[in-house]
């Protein structure tokens, strides 16, 4: 994404400074990988041009911008690419199996000059396929002409060339536009990130975008990650992809994969999550259903495509594989459509299948949880609702699952984790409490466990009702994870009470940080004259008026190891009446003892 660092001189003339960087070729290009925030591993890299002379063109929209005002953006970007292609092939050859993200403005992608030169044929001088390339659409406000926009994207796409937009949600535009053009990828606006990880309204409609990309098979990838507690936002969120200076800066140097440190941390989140729930989850992972079923090649001829499926009747379509990658699909009954009448089949049979098989078929990564599966492939239209999707590792075919074992599958999974979950803020229940809490006994285990609630709840829930209590519960459901350290366990109780085991070294800053976040956003579910009094008004268990000071978070915890406890009762009777005696506390609600 090429970002504005400066403002042009006013009356200043660039076409010199231009014209030296392009006549002098004075261009690098920067690579900065795209990340799976479920792997750790480098899904591909974006290609950034970088000005090498002292010039105040250096920045990079700029030049761009000047390009364009000059009549020589074709000539800047044709050298652009051109240098990035050549530093593939000739410095990192090994890499040209990852996707490759090329900035390209519509101006460009519109022009007979590039879809006539920009072809399958002049990529494999550099060794790469059309299918390893991804076009990133920038500067969306120079499409001045839609339908001749989404017509060269059809064109590209059916080249095999992969498409993003970058920068949605920065232009109310954007919406239409991938609505029109189905991108293979969406790049979310760095603004959307910011401070995602300070509760900004922005967690709402990144939460929506997640839910649209996973109904429409399409990834998201989320840029300008900075800080830890963005990126794990994100994960929690689902966010497939990201790129950002925390994973790793541009760097003229390809490199093969991220820090390994913060690969462990992506790495050991993800396990977290997927042992949450007390028993391991792999099994909800789509490769557990996945099937290595029989493919074909996209030469062949479309009559012996047919005597393949007349010869087994059990078979519902074969996926197209071309050098190790899913390429279409073709489906028995689809075909029969498309071969029937009276000069169908003699027309096509010796035509080869690419000819009819589909390319806007479903193709998910190994790792993709059975329940996203199942969503994206019941938002297809109903034409396809029933076609097998396809699973790959890395880029490489793996097999197919179908949609009676997929369905199944889901719901199944679904079935299992509600006896394991909270209905209301779907963490962990207390069958997987209980589990955690005696793994706590062991005699060399040390540990920390917080029972936490929600003072004066019960009176809020009088005043304002069940449902903006579960508001409530949900708000610190939220806060909790939020601030949970990696590795660590908080479940739902039930009501308003929650237990979190941690590390006996983090107790203290989780409190605090839960207690504070709380105290602040609490306030939002209270109207304008309760906020201003600091109180509500209402019945006390005995029927008498009172006034109940606004709800705080209590915490009562111990810090122990599993020798201090002979039996889990031990353990939560301690628990229970901790937490009657931080009840009683005046100047704090939060009450930590040393067993």
């Amino acid at each position: 994404m090429r970002t504005m660092q400066e403002n042009r001189p006013m009356g200043q003339d660039f076409r010199p400074e231009l014209d030296k960087i392009i006549k002098g070729r004075h261009i690098k290009t920067v690579f900065q990988p795209i990340v799976s925030l479920r792997s750790g591993n480098i899904l591909g890299y974006e290609a950034l041009s970088r000005v090498t002379c002292a010039s105040p063109l250096s920045n990079s929209e700029l030049l761009f911008r000047e390009a364009g005002k000059c009549g020589r953006l074709w000539e800047l970007d044709s050298l652009c690419r051109s240098i990035t292609l050549h530093t593939i092939k000739d410095k990192y050859p090994e890499y040209r199996d990852r996707r490759l993200f090329l900035n390209i403005n519509p101006v460009i992608l519109n022009s007979d000059p590039f879809r006539f030169t920009f072809t399958r044929q002049y990529l494999r001088q550099f060794g790469i396929e059309p299918n390893q390339i991804v076009f990133e659409i920038t500067e969306r406000n120079s499409i001045s002409d839609a339908n001749q926009f989404i017509e060269s994207i059809t064109h590209f796409k059916s080249e095999e060339f992969y498409i993003a937009i970058d920068d949605a949600g920065s232009m109310y535009s954007g919406l239409n536009l991938i609505n029109d053009i189905h991108p293979h990828y969406i790049k979310l606006d760095r603004r959307l990130i910011q401070d995602i990880d300070l509760g900004k309204l922005n967690f709402a409609l990144i939460k929506g975008l997640i839910e649209f990309c996973r109904l429409s098979n399409i990834h998201l990838i989320a840029e300008g990650i900075e800080t830890q507690s963005e990126l794990m936002i994100l994960m929690d969120l689902g966010v497939p992809y990201a790129q950002g200076y925390l994973l790793q800066k541009p760097e003229e140097q390809i490199k093969p994969a991220i820090d390994p440190v913060i690969k462990k941390l992506i790495t050991d989140h993800n396990k977290w999550k997927n042992n949450t729930l007390g028993y391991s989850n792999t099994n909800s992972y789509i490769s557990n259903i996945c099937l290595p079923t029989e493919t074909i090649s996209k030469d062949m001829e479309v009559g012996e495509v047919w005597d393949k499926f007349k010869t087994n009747p059990d078979v519902s379509g074969f996926c197209v594989v071309e050098e190790g990658r899913a390429i279409g699909i073709v489906i028995k009954s689809n075909l029969a459509l498309q071969i029937s009448g009276r000069f169908g089949f003699s027309l096509y049979q010796n035509q080869p299948i690419s000819r009819l098989m589909d390319t806007e078929f479903i193709s998910v990564d190994y790792r993709m949880p059975i329940n996203e599966v199942s969503g994206a492939a019941m938002a297809r239209p109903q034409e396809k609702l029933y076609d097998f999707i396809v699973v790959h590792k890395k880029g490489s075919y793996l097999g197919t699952v179908t949609i009676k074992n997929l369905l199944e599958k889901a719901t199944e999974i679904e079935v299992s984790e509600a006896k394991y979950e909270n209905p209301l803020t779907g963490l962990p229940g207390n069958l997987v409490i209980e589990q955690k809490m005696k793994q706590c006994l062991s005699p060399r285990k040390t540990f920390g466990i917080l029972y936490l609630d929600i003072n004066h709840f019960k009176e809020y829930n009088d005043v304002y009702g069940f449902e903006n209590g579960d508001c409530v519960i949900k708000l610190l459901a939220n806060i909790l994870l939020t601030h949970l350290p990696p590795g660590q366990f908080v479940g739902h109780v039930g009501g308003d009470d929650f237990v979190a085991i941690l590390d006996k070294e983090d107790l203290t800053g989780f409190c605090s940080q839960v207690s504070t976040e709380f105290q602040e956003k609490v306030l939002e579910h209270y109207n304008s004259s309760d906020r201003e009094k600091g109180y509500i008004i209402t019945e006390n268990r005995w029927g008498v008026i009172e006034k109940f000071a606004l709800m705080t978070v209590a915490v009562a915890g111990i810090s122990a190891s599993g020798q201090d406890f002979a039996t889990m009762i031990d353990l939560t009777e301690k628990l229970a009446r901790l937490k009657k005696e931080s009840k009683k506390l005046k100047d704090s609600n939060c009450l930590l003892i040393q067993a």
